[in-house]
């Protein structure tokens, strides 16, 4: 797949949240959505994000945004942290990466001299139409809501 540019169409996609329930982003249509790829739930960098998210998440809710957390973990462990953090916003558990590699947020990293597949940590801003108004790879991970904000003009 080519990669995506920002006013390209989002792919849609479907998927499992944290609660058990379907979603894809049809259930979108009309809200501008937050999509956000974590790499995985419950450690220091993807909390600090989604904590971020949380805490601005009436700001952000007011100004017509939806959040979706994606994040190739299972719908148990994705429940367990949204729980544990209180976060107001569904997580997708995405355990065989279709929504990630469709969106362009698995491939290959890099840690100590190894190299190896996983979530490239990205952000999507929707419009209501569907189409991708911003792409942020460059995550802020403590300041990600005020990131989103301030590049949207918010």
């Amino acid at each position: 797949m080519s990669q995506l540019k920002e006013g390209m169409p989002a792919p849609d996609f479907k998927g499992v949240s944290d609660n058990g329930e379907l979603v894809s982003l049809v259930d979108f249509k009309g809200k501008k959505l937050i999509l956000f790829f974590y790499p995985k739930a419950d450690t220091p960098g993807c909390t600090a994000e989604a904590c971020s998210l949380r805490d601005a998440y009436a700001d952000l809710r007011d100004r017509g945004f939806a959040l979706l957390g994606v994040s190739p973990d299972t719908t148990k462990k994705q429940g367990n942290f949204r729980k544990k953090y209180d976060l107001p916003f569904p997580l997708l558990a995405d355990t065989e990466q279709e929504v990630l590699k469709a969106y362009g947020a698995w491939g290959e990293k890099q840690m100590y001299g190894k190299t190896y597949e996983g979530v490239l940590r990205t952000t999507f801003v929707i419009d209501e139409q569907g189409t991708i108004e911003k792409i942020f790879t460059k995550v802020d991970t403590k300041n990600h809501a005020v990131q989103i904000l301030e590049a949207m003009g918010a």
